[in-house]
């Protein structure tokens, strides 16, 4: 008998297992992304009160001109830059990295990397 195996819930799982021990404060936000095939998105999220701080993605009209597909580092790269942007602006400096369940790898270290590029610290 052969099972399909859902990449979404295994990724759901590990996204829970991770959530168990990180948790975002308002000095100290949750950096979380979201990965699909098409787009790539961040939030900075309080935890404590369950606010999104900043959000950034590709979808946003500042990066939507600059790039000719969402789904690659390139685009990745303009997201975490843009994030670290706006965190700045909210006055946050360092915060809590989520990779919701993907892998360290590509286009989610792209992001993480343009971010720590650009002043954020995790």
């Amino acid at each position: 008998m052969i099972t399909k195996v859902d990449k979404n819930k295994a990724r759901l799982k590990r996204h829970l297992r991770v959530r168990k021990k990180i948790q975002g404060t308002a000095e100290r936000p949750r950096l979380n992304i979201f990965r699909s095939s098409k787009h790539m998105y961040a939030q900075l999220i309080d935890d404590v009160k369950g606010v999104t701080l900043a959000s950034a993605s590709t979808q946003d009209k500042e990066l939507r001109e600059g790039i000719r597909n969402g789904g690659n580092i390139e685009a990745a790269t303009k997201v975490g830059a843009l994030i670290a942007e706006r965190a700045k602006k909210v006055g946050v400096d360092k915060v809590v990295f989520d990779r919701g369940g993907y892998l360290y790898h590509g286009r989610v270290k792209a992001l993480a990397d343009a971010a720590r590029e650009a002043g954020l610290e995790f």
